[in-house]
């Protein structure tokens, strides 16, 4: 008999199952348009847009030896860049996916629910690692926790680092790389609202920050932020890993009521007083200033709101957790005393073959008789 081959067919060419299969690589193939266009004079001016951080100002400072210090401010070129980090974003996406996740889902053979959460628990623990790690590097520098006046004072804050700049550039690009992946991971349709809430609330926030200069507030709320949700996924993926290890959730929620006040002590602190109190005060859009009340109250808005919406969803989530630990305490206790009588009836079982069964004494007292 012979063996039968396994015949794979490659999907039709621009397929949607080609596109999906190989979107790392087109993507790969449209990224290195952009490098190949540096090489050429003609073409790089115009992949210079794409690839580096735009609007330099440089500034000499005073002292006994005049040094020149590079800062940037934004404006619309900081598209493209964004769009070109955005590819790189899918790039790195694909590579994680496919040399780290891929092969820790097959040797754990998770289900479909647990493979779905385990992929995204890998791939946001990544992103977190690195943008807290990168942001907390660029307070530190800047000395914005020692000395927390700095988030409102000299505003406006049209003038980043590169650093700062080039952070923003990035999460805007991971967040906005968010929305194909949807397409290309083929997410279920129960679960695209909820990813397309917190995609939309996370460009909303960050790209607000940045267009509003309120860079450095940003930037502390956003590195806040991702510690919390960083020691989260990790939780996760431990629990998967071993469901018994469940103590990284109770530190996570205690964290995370701890981050909700701590962001709102913040906003109020920087926007409500210190912005409220600032010398420059009124609407100028040519000088980035935004200093109104409308806006005040419009940025205070958002982020209590996003605060208190977020809170909801944490309250939900508890419950949810609750109620499925009474649920299986309740399961267990209920086979505990099942598992009792049968082994009492066992029991009884062997004394009566014993005391009445064709082996017993007593029978073979009346078999004698």
């Amino acid at each position: 008999m012979g063996i039968r081959k396994k015949t794979t067919k490659s999907p039709p060419m621009l397929s949607h199952e080609f596109v999906i299969q190989n979107h790392a690589d087109i993507v790969s193939c449209v990224a290195m348009v952009f490098l190949l266009g540096l090489m050429f004079e003609v073409t790089s001016k115009f992949a210079v847009l794409f690839i580096t951080v735009q609007y330099n100002v440089t500034i000499s400072t005073n002292g006994p030896e005049e040094t020149a210090v590079n800062h940037f401010h934004h404006g619309i070129k900081d598209l493209a860049t964004i769009f070109f980090y955005m590819l790189v974003a899918i790039i790195m996406h694909a590579i994680i996916q496919e040399y780290v996740l891929d092969k820790i889902n097959r040797k754990k053979h998770f289900s479909k629910t647990k493979h779905s959460k385990f992929n995204e628990s890998g791939q946001l623990s990544a992103f977190y690692l690195f943008s807290f790690g990168w942001g907390a590097s660029i307070l530190l520098s800047e000395n914005f926790l020692s000395n927390p006046v700095t988030l409102w004072e000299g505003y406006p804050h049209t003038l980043m680092p590169f650093q700062m700049k080039f952070y923003f550039i990035c999460q805007l690009g991971y967040w906005l790389h968010a929305l194909p992946e949807l397409y290309f991971q083929k997410t279920k349709k129960e679960d695209i609202p909820r990813q397309l809430v917190y995609i939309f609330l996370y460009l909303v926030h960050i790209a607000g920050a940045y267009i509003l200069n309120l860079n450095r507030l940003g930037l502390v709320l956003l590195v806040l932020h991702y510690f919390v949700e960083l020691l989260f996924h990790v939780s996760r993926l431990i629990y998967f890993s071993n469901e018994n290890r469940q103590t990284g959730f109770t530190i996570w929620a205690v964290l995370f009521v701890l981050g909700r006040l701590l962001t709102l002590s913040l906003s109020v602190l920087t926007v409500g007083f210190g912005l409220a109190n600032a010398e420059s005060q009124g609407f100028d859009l040519a000088a980035g200033n935004f200093n109104v009340l409308f806006v005040r109250i419009t940025v205070l808005a958002a982020i209590c709101l996003t605060q208190a919406f977020i809170m909801w969803k944490f309250i939900n989530f508890q419950l949810r957790r609750w109620r499925e630990h009474a649920q299986a305490q309740t399961l267990k206790k209920k086979q505990v005393p099942s598992k009792s009588k049968s082994k009492k009836d066992k029991a009884n079982g062997v004394n009566g073959v014993n005391s009445h069964g064709a082996d017993s004494p007593r029978a073979r007292k009346e078999k004698s008789s």
